[in-house]
């Protein structure tokens, strides 16, 4: 029994097809390796925006609170420690009878944004700035928007659960800050740092 042996031309399909073949796993792979993981916290234009709006939203709390009185009010809401915090700060959204709670849950609450709020003031020693933290919602992330504004408290304000301290008088051992020179009008000057981040 003879087997005819005709002229074969699928030599060059097979190479061409190998070929490519070889092509599309080299570029699959150079695609893989060029490919980057994109979570929440990854940098581009909708963290940017996140970020933007967050600053806004802090400066707004900042401008809204001081102009109606309930950033100083914030500040003054403190008796060893602000009041009704479970340290000597809050560690979320304080309690409905501090003076910021409805103006923080508006601008960040509801929103699910992490926030910080600090307040830095002089040294007692006069030398450099004493940090106090007002709320710790914990470690800012790298995209975190910070705003800030200064606030002058004077001898005359009154300080405590129920405004029963003055600031001249009791101030130097019951409030956080200590009083900058022997002025009796001017206690001292308070900068308010809110630092907010996406959760």
């Amino acid at each position: 029994m003879f087997v005819e042996h005709l002229p074969d031309d699928r030599g060059q399909a097979h190479t061409l097809e190998a070929f490519t073949a070889a092509l599309l796993l080299v570029a699959g792979l150079v695609f893989a390796t060029q490919a980057t993981a994109v979570t929440p916290l990854s940098a581009s234009t909708s963290n940017q925006h996140v970020e933007n709006q967050a600053a806004i939203a802090a400066q707004d709390v900042l401008t809204t609170a001081e102009a109606s009185g309930e950033l100083r009010a914030a500040l003054l809401y403190y008796d060893d420690g602000f009041v009704g915090a479970d340290d000597e700060y809050y560690t979320g959204l304080p309690n409905a009878s501090h003076p910021l709670h409805g103006q923080l849950r508006e601008a960040f609450d509801n929103r699910r944004i992490a926030f910080d709020v600090d307040v830095y003031y002089p040294a007692a020693d006069g030398e450099g700035l004493d940090r106090t933290r007002m709320i710790d919602m914990g470690s800012p992330s790298d995209n975190a928007a910070t705003a800030s504004t200064r606030v002058a408290l004077y001898g005359d304000d009154r300080f405590g659960d129920s405004d029963q301290y003055v600031l001249a008088d009791d101030g130097p051992g019951g409030y956080f800050a200590a009083p900058v020179g022997a002025g009796d009008t001017l206690y001292t000057v308070v900068e308010v740092r809110i630092t907010a981040w996406q959760m």
